[in-house]
């Protein structure tokens, strides 16, 4: 017997959002502080470990914005299609999504094999570095099916709201993680020390065993969803919806992993403690922006499933709440920042000259996180309605047409500052842009910050 889920339109936004935005929030939080802990037991390995890894990153979060854009693809359609009350092609988006999926899973294992080396040795001509960022990058993209899988499941249960169940399993995958980490790195418990290969090996452990809770949840409890064999068919209109988020949504976490490849050319040419940096703060990025991120989850079902329903006063309060409360959380990323940055590059053993550059970049960086907020919650609003496109023009402002331009030419004048003042400015072009977007946006019927009474004349 499925769910209802009509309390996405009948209880009060704020309360609903809440209920569904802290759980997300909560595990995003552990997420964080796994990646957190994952870099602080790799940099006791020594500097050349942790270097190791940050080259890692850009391959790794290819896996993860596949998987997250066409989850998000997945959960989009499937909200849509409930709140139009349209069981059947639910059903059908969850199902065809699922194949996609498994699909995407064989090409990463071939892609991990063929591109892994060839890649990596573009960024460092350190051989120990080379080979310890190779074993470790095999390992998460040629078993990078759990990671597909537990993601895809992870959106079709936010789709119908159940948020509670996603957080638990999430924080059952990043526990598992943090516990096999100093196990399988050090050699603990009698297990040999693997070194940066072990921190890759507790990462996929953690991702397959959060992917079979996944299928034991889904077995055992009735779900709004159902994912059937019949559905399994080739679908043109599901996938064009599916694809038509998704692969904007990918794109848009795949800037990072292209942002930080053109990054580390421009500051490996000053050094490459620069490039340790980098990559450091993008693992605290995680901290920061994940809680904020856990809000756009929470409002995605929310926005989805009312703008299906036609009921866009619920979702303009939606976005007021969202901007709000990820307003706070950026505020208190920037106190943080420009307040105790040594204390947090301390986790990292950082010697004088990381602590040294890490402390700079952090300050000049956090400048631009309050601004942020509007361009994270409005390009997760247009992912929520359907619109990928608006979605990746903010992205791209974020985080490729005004940094990597501005890097070039600011990195001339100031050197690596010039690089992290770069990331500010992006900010504040893209929460520009994401506001313009919405307000003329179907007449700007869903904008916040417009009367809505003068929107629902427009669209009468």
């Amino acid at each position: 017997m499925q769910e209802n889920n009509t309390f996405m339109k009948t209880r009060p936004v704020f309360s609903l959002l809440v209920s569904m935005s802290v759980p997300m929030m909560l595990s995003m939080l552990i997420q964080s502080l796994y990646n957190i802990v994952d870099s602080i037991y790799v940099s006791q390995l020594g500097t050349d470990a942790l270097t190791a890894v940050s080259l890692a990153y850009p391959l790794q979060n290819a896996i993860l914005s596949v998987a997250v854009g066409i989850g998000v693809g997945i959960s989009s359609a499937i909200s849509i299609h409930l709140g139009a009350e349209n069981q059947e092609k639910a059903d059908r988006a969850a199902t065809i999504g699922i194949g996609l999926t498994v699909f995407h899973c064989v090409l990463f294992i071939i892609g991990g094999l063929v591109i892994t080396r060839p890649f990596l040795s573009l960024f460092t001509d350190n051989p120990a570095v080379l080979d310890d960022s190779c074993a470790y990058t095999y390992i998460v993209l040629c078993l990078s099916f759990g990671s597909l899988l537990q993601i895809a499941f992870e959106k079709i249960f936010q789709s119908i709201g159940q948020m509670k169940i996603t957080m638990c399993l999430l924080i059952a995958g990043c526990v598992i993680n943090i516990i096999l980490d100093p196990i399988l790195i050090f050699g603990l418990l009698g297990f040999p020390a693997l070194g940066v290969a072990g921190a890759a090996i507790a990462t996929v452990i953690g991702q397959i065993s959060a992917f079979l809770l996944y299928i034991v949840v889904y077995l055992r409890k009735p779900c709004a969803i159902q994912i059937r064999r019949k559905y399994l068919r080739f679908d043109r209109s599901i996938i064009r919806q599916i694809y038509s988020v998704g692969i904007p949504s990918s794109i848009m976490m795949l800037l990072p992993s292209v942002l930080i490849s053109i990054l580390n050319s421009i500051l490996a040419a000053f050094s490459e403690v620069y490039v340790a940096v980098l990559g450091v703060y993008f693992k605290l990025q995680t901290f920061i922006y994940m809680p904020a991120n856990g809000i756009v989850q929470g409002m995605r079902p929310v926005i989805g499933y009312n703008y299906g329903a036609g009921e866009t006063r619920r979702v303009r309060s939606a976005i007021r709440y969202s901007l709000a409360c990820a307003a706070v959380l950026m505020l208190l990323g920037t106190l943080l920042s420009l307040l105790i940055p040594e204390q947090i590059f301390a986790l990292f053993d950082a010697d004088s000259e990381l602590m040294k550059a890490g402390v700079t970049a952090l300050r000049i960086i956090s400048l631009g996180f309050l601004v942020s907020s509007v361009g994270v919650i409005y390009s997760g609003t247009f992912e929520a309605i359907g619109n990928g496109r608006n979605s990746l023009i903010i992205s791209l402002l974020r985080q490729f047409v005004i940094t990597i331009p501005l890097s070039f030419l600011l990195s001339k004048v100031w050197g690596p500052s010039g690089v992290w003042l770069s990331f500010p400015a992006g900010e504040l072009c893209a929460s520009i842009t994401g506001i313009l977007l919405l307000n003329h946006y179907e007449n700007g019927i869903l904008s916040p910050f417009l009367r809505s009474a003068k929107k629902e004349r427009q669209r009468t």
